[in-house]
């Protein structure tokens, strides 16, 4: 096993990789969720997109199960990204794209205090239809007013 990930977690990051991945000005951060409980992977969080030159990432999260999900995982697993990327990545700008009907992700970018920047149409390829996104995006500035 390689970072606790399983044969197919491992093929999804291989493929991710070969797919380009990083380049000289983009890169990803990664963290897999662990179920403290039994150490299982229950899911990821991270930056993704992330340009060093300009101090800004997207953020990303995803559980890989319904069961795991309204049991705060995610909230606990954003703030200490969040706090990771402004604190030791010296980021500036964090975002988040998020589908209009996903509602559980957008009340989680809410609680910290994410804003709603508007929407990019037909953004993203799913099921062989373009979909938009709503960009949510979180300044370093607000975040470290929100700790007081």
């Amino acid at each position: 096993m390689f970072f606790n990930l399983d044969e197919a977690g491992y093929e999804r990051l291989k493929e991710m990789n070969e797919a380009g991945m990083e380049s000289f000005r983009v890169a990803l951060v990664y963290f897999l969720l662990i179920d403290k409980t039994n150490g299982k992977v229950i899911g990821e969080c991270g930056f993704h997109s992330w340009n060093k030159a300009h101090h800004r990432a997207e953020l990303y999260y995803h559980l890989k199960n319904d069961s795991d999900k309204r049991k705060g995982f995610m909230t606990e697993a954003v703030k200490e990204v969040i706090k990771f990327g402004f604190n030791e990545l010296q980021l500036h700008r964090v975002q988040a794209l998020v589908a209009h009907d996903n509602v559980p992700s957008i009340k989680l970018l809410e609680r910290f205090k994410f804003t709603k920047e508007g929407t990019l149409r037909e953004d993203y390829l799913v099921n062989g239809k373009m979909e938009d996104s709503e960009c949510y995006s979180l300044l370093k500035h607000e975040w470290a007013s929100t700790k007081k």
